[in-house]
């Protein structure tokens, strides 16, 4: 059986993150599937998804840290081509993937106590996303 379903928010630009776990959880539900895999995939080269614990110092600590690692600058190819100021914004959405596979057991995302599956928006603005979620399961 395949079930599938799109998320759709918009973001306030850079490091904003979105706590998808309920509404991942209410397409499995509706798809019947029992034991399977949920399938997470956002949609556009500026943004990723992946798990934490979604908490605020977390929230805060995640784009904080992305930018440490890949810092704003006017130095990347990317900028070199267009211009548009987030050539590190694709390099943050690379690092982390656009997507993620989530087990299901009984009809449950299998996911830890402290796990929760965020969205992340790397661009440098506000941005219109779409999250679509593919149930593949029996």
């Amino acid at each position: 059986m395949v079930h599938q379903d799109q998320i759709t928010f918009d973001t306030t630009g850079h490091g904003d993150m979105h706590d998808l776990t309920d509404k991942i959880a209410r397409i499995v539900g509706a798809s019947g599937v029992k034991t399977g895999v949920a399938q997470v995939f956002s949609v556009g080269s500026t943004s990723a998804v992946s798990v934490v614990e979604f908490e605020p110092g977390l929230a805060r600590d995640v784009p904080e840290t992305l930018d440490r690692l890949i810092p704003p600058s006017r130095e990347y190819g990317h900028e070199q081509a267009w211009h548009d100021g987030n050539g590190h914004s694709h390099l943050q959405a690379t690092l982390l993937g656009p997507s993620l596979a989530v087990p299901i057991t009984d009809g449950q995302l299998v996911l830890g106590t402290w796990q929760q599956v965020f969205h992340l928006e790397c661009d440098v603005r506000s941005r219109n996303r779409t999250v679509v979620v593919t149930v593949i399961g029996e």
